[in-house]
């Protein structure tokens, strides 16, 4: 695979890529970012072709004649875990380098899980504020912030024929507990801390007063999972409807993610549901949800039977 300065021909696949890693804001044109980079001596943009030209991976860098930083670092969501970004990021180091570049800084939104990946490339957390302000009014957000999201739509109608859940092997102690008539500030610490990274806001949508009616009903079961006595993870079953159980919610604290928990606390909450015999379990993830979900779903032994896709207001430019 090779790694090269961006073409004219790759600009619409490289703007794709940005989009579908959700590197993009509705006040960043990246068309504009691209033609900047490109005309500037100091800059420049890296792309990743593989075998058949497709590009898979890309990089911005440039140097302000103090520090040197990297933008739009992405990999395709299928091309992930392979050392792709890994690779990107030492080709850009290494031009900045003959540069005479002498140390790199870096800039991660909040709820960006990619500070990981930084900290295993050698990058360390600073004590510095960063201030911004707008020479150039950018567009309204409203007027853009506008995000087509498709769901997807899972069901399983019999238990699977497996074993019961185990937890992984790890040091630490795990557990797992009904959070029986959970508070309203507690539920949204567990929803903001596990879903923030994916866009979840539906609940946050909801009036204290709203949300507590919802998770406080005695068939709405909230199955919070402990990692040495911190919250991990949660689950959330809804029985109210007769016969059937939604998966309404689930996953992991980032923190948490790459442990084995996540695969532990699934097949736990499938054999809870099934534990009261309904008709079906269902759940629905969406292309905002961590890139494998769908994957993941599947095989635990949901199978997808129906698909849409909406239009939302972009929760994260409100």
């Amino acid at each position: 695979m090779e790694i090269r300065p961006i073409e004219d021909g790759d600009i619409d696949a490289v703007v794709a890529l940005w989009e579908a890693c959700d590197l993009l804001r509705p006040w960043n044109d990246p068309q504009a970012d691209i033609a900047r980079a490109r005309a500037a001596p100091q800059s420049e943009i890296f792309v990743m072709a593989d075998v058949d030209g497709a590009i898979i991976a890309s990089a911005m860098a440039g140097d302000d004649g103090h520090r040197a930083w990297p933008y739009y670092v992405a990999v395709s969501l299928d091309r992930r875990g392979q050392g792709l970004g890994r690779a990107m990021m030492a080709h850009t180091e290494a031009w900045l380098k003959t540069r005479g570049a002498a140390k790199v800084n870096l800039m991660i939104r909040a709820g960006n899980p990619v500070q990981a990946f930084y900290e295993a490339a050698g990058y360390k957390t600073e004590d510095r504020v960063v201030m911004a302000k707008w020479l150039i009014e950018p567009p309204a957000r409203d007027e853009a912030a506008k995000l087509d999201v498709t769901i997807t739509y899972l069901e399983m109608l019999e238990q699977p024929a497996r074993g019961p859940a185990h937890p992984p092997r790890l040091t630490e102690k795990i557990a797992l507990m009904r959070a029986v008539r959970p508070t309203v500030g507690f539920y949204r610490y567990l929803y903001n801390a596990v879903g923030e990274p994916w866009v979840w806001y539906e609940r946050n949508q909801l009036s204290d007063e709203e949300l507590a009616a919802i998770i406080q009903d005695e068939k709405v079961e909230v199955c919070v999972l402990y990692h040495d006595g911190t919250p991990a993870g949660y689950a959330e079953l809804d029985f109210r409807q007769e016969g059937e159980v939604e998966l309404a919610y689930f996953g992991l604290i980032p923190d948490y993610i790459g442990l084995g928990l996540g695969g532990y606390l699934l097949n736990w909450t499938i054999d809870t549901a099934w534990s009261r015999e309904p008709r079906r379990l269902w759940v629905n993830t969406c292309t905002l949800d961590h890139p494998a979900a769908l994957t993941v779903y599947q095989k635990a032994g949901f199978v997808p039977y129906d698909q849409e896709t909406i239009r939302i207001k972009d929760p994260r430019s409100q």
